[in-house]
């Protein structure tokens, strides 16, 4: 029997968020086929690993590797090289571990690399707005030697062509997919922590706690959207918790605001919302949108990334741009009051992404351009 393949993983983070969730779920689709290591720019931003199914082979070497955090050097960039080395495929995530695309591209003949494919997911909030020319330039500098740029959405495979200036046959577009739950488990929906049963109207997203996800903008649409005995479940773990909970009680509405942290398995609680919300400054294609959508629910949305080609053409128009707190408001409202429109909304959402966002489809594109790249090196 073969051996498994040696793949080394190099994140900006490794909380549980969309890049983090679909990393995971590969890991567990690919089985005894792969082993794998895991190297977080941010060290300790570690919480993914607790849906990682406990057969498969994964480390986290922590301090025993080197960082992915630093200026650019050649020597860092060395010391990474002989750490890539030892493995038959290379994976870096997003900004956050370009220095590794930048060790490949400075030693990978030299020392005979093992193929990189690049993923880029989007943007933090210091690009939200506007790329950052100096990593514009690093990108087109770093990634030629990489063997493919994936990215998840149509804006992205724009910027990767016409800004990054990556040849088109090296840009691979893969949409993002979900194991998409059947109607047993819609009807049967994990509790939300913390949630009392029986309560109103529930608005809910799954998301990393970060300044791009925006949620204190989130609970300000809420407090002036919803119902009183609505509530508000923000599902997920990060730095801005403080943040979200200040607003929350500035605006009158802690008791309303519910911050279960890291759920295991986000799609079978989102069951429970009534509406899903996405408030962020700088999204490409969310897969908590595509989760949303499995579940049936209606959308609530700023306009950024793919979200409104992803959506069905009935929920677009809560579909809003990121400066209108008062066009989502107003949409929240007409959702909160209107039961047959939610759920008509959220059943050509359903029909959507049973049609285009089955997890199978994703996971055997991946597993063709993983094990098709280290083939190719392997006969090279």
């Amino acid at each position: 029997m073969a051996r498994p393949v040696r793949i080394l993983h190099c994140h900006s983070t490794f909380a549980l968020g969309g890049k983090e969730a679909r990393a995971v779920r590969l890991m567990n689709a690919f089985g005894d086929a792969a082993e794998h290591v895991v190297l977080s720019a941010v060290p300790d931003a570690l919480a993914a690993r607790e849906a990682i199914d406990p057969g498969i082979r994964v480390d986290f070497p922590g301090d025993a590797a080197p960082s992915l955090r630093g200026r650019p050097g050649i020597g860092r960039y060395a010391e990474l090289a002989r750490y890539m080395a030892g493995f038959d495929l290379v994976l870096s995530y997003n900004w956050g571990a370009m220095d590794v695309a930048g060790a490949h591209r400075l030693f990978a003949a030299a020392r005979r690399l093992p193929p990189l494919i690049h993923h880029e997911d989007g943007f933090n909030e210091d690009e939200a707005a506007r790329q950052k020319p100096a990593r514009v330039w690093f990108r087109r500098l770093m990634l030629p030697t990489a063997h493919r740029l994936v990215v998840p959405s149509h804006r992205l495979e724009t910027i990767a062509r016409e800004v990054w200036r990556q040849p088109a046959a090296r840009v691979e577009r893969i949409p993002n997919g979900i194991r998409l739950p059947d109607d047993a488990e819609l009807a049967r929906p994990l509790p939300i922590p913390g949630l009392a049963a029986g309560s109103g109207l529930v608005v809910g997203t799954v998301a990393g706690l970060r300044p791009v996800k925006n949620l204190a903008r989130l609970v300000r649409v809420f407090a002036a959207g919803a119902p009183g005995d609505a509530r508000l479940a923000i599902l997920g773990e990060g730095p801005d918790r403080a943040a979200i909970e200040a607003e929350a009680a500035w605006l009158g509405i802690a008791d309303r605001v519910i911050l279960p942290g890291f759920v295991r398995d986000p799609v079978r609680h989102m069951a429970a919302f009534d509406v899903f919300a996405l408030s962020s400054d700088s999204e490409q294609f969310p897969i908590s949108l595509v989760e949303a959508m499995a579940c049936g629910l209606p959308g609530l949305m700023t306009d950024v990334g793919d979200i409104a080609a992803m959506a069905a053409a009935e929920n677009r128009p809560f579909i809003r741009p990121c400066d209108d707190e008062a066009g989502l408001a107003a949409g929240l409202a007409r959702l909160a009051g209107d039961a047959d429109l939610r759920r008509a909304i959220g059943a050509a959402n359903r029909t959507v992404a049973l049609r285009h966002y089955d997890e199978k489809a994703m996971i055997e594109r991946y597993r063709c351009l993983y094990w098709g790249a280290v083939d190719t090196h392997v006969r090279r």
